[in-house]
């Protein structure tokens, strides 16, 4: 439930500026931020290794409020800084997908995004966590682990968005379906799949693909791709990315506080974008864990 505009008495701002994007976009959310009547601690990371230490230093300095820019991945590594830190979270939507910016609703472009910390409400809401990794939004299994695990550093870089979707077809090309266990024991259910998402937010690759997830919601919510055949998987996204209602006859779909998850073969896992843990795992929610700026 959204709240009263809260009076920040100062914040911290830390954006991921390794691409020349980032960098050009810092400089213009921080002209943006000139006008907001509290002051703003406003650091430029070029070096993602380094984020994790900047958001400690500026949380030391006690701000009320955290602003961070960046992608999916980037917010969601850096979230669990936050919880328990009595700091309300706004995000600068600065990535490709922007699927949890999407999933609060937030405007995409830099000028929206402050103008919502300038005169939107706070809002208590959920995270998800696999295991004891909290994550913002959504986590997956499938084939873009598999691409995010396998794909040549730099590749994106040297050959653009084309040499990386070159990269992502070969990896299709050999990926299979596999089994999907929710459960323990005598009341697991298996399937067989073509992707695994589990959702905090209804938002994954900035499309909408999880209609029953909600950021408020008090559940976790595991969406299986069903089928045997890997164009199961092609049919949903044309279905999702066109809003039509033929993106529900293959899915199924299973919430709750806790679903314990389980694949055959044992897969990786990508949490917003960041392949970082691996089957077996327990899917749960934080509600109502931290506070964030919604317009």
């Amino acid at each position: 439930m959204a709240q009263s505009r809260p009076a920040f008495r100062s914040a911290a701002m830390i954006v991921n500026a390794k691409s020349r994007k980032g960098q050009r976009m810092f400089r213009e959310a921080c002209a943006a931020m000139a006008g907001l009547p509290f002051p703003v601690d406003a650091h430029a990371v070029d070096d993602p290794d380094e984020l994790e230490a900047t958001v400690k230093a500026a949380l030391a300095k006690q701000p009320d409020l955290v602003i961070l820019g960046g992608g999916d991945g980037t917010i969601s590594g850096l979230v669990d800084l936050l919880v328990g830190r009595g700091v309300t979270l706004a995000v600068l939507p600065l990535g490709t997908a922007n699927s949890f910016a999407r999933s609060l609703g937030l405007p995409l472009d830099v000028a929206g995004a402050v103008a919502a910390i300038a005169g939107g409400r706070t809002k208590r809401i959920d995270l998800g966590r696999i295991d004891d990794d909290y994550f913002a939004n959504c986590a997956a299994m499938g084939i873009s682990p598999k691409i995010a695990e396998t794909v040549p550093h730099g590749l994106k870089k040297v050959l653009g968005k084309l040499g990386y979707l070159s990269w992502a077809a070969w990896q299709f090309s050999k990926f299979r379906p596999f089994t999907l266990i929710v459960g323990e024991g005598a009341a697991a259910e298996r399937l067989r799949v073509v992707e695994v998402r589990i959702s905090n937010g209804p938002y994954h690759g900035g499309t909408e693909l999880v209609q029953e997830a909600d950021v408020a919601s008090g559940e976790i919510v595991v969406q299986a791709v069903c089928g045997h055949v890997k164009r199961r998987l092609i049919k949903n996204w044309a279905a999702s990315i066109l809003r039509l209602e033929a993106r529900h006859e293959d899915t199924r779909t299973f919430q709750g506080k806790s679903l314990r998850i389980d694949t055959e073969p044992r897969l990786p896992i990508s949490i917003d974008g960041e392949v970082l843990a691996k089957t077996p795992v327990t899917a749960s929610i934080a509600a109502g864990v931290i506070e964030v700026v919604v317009p």
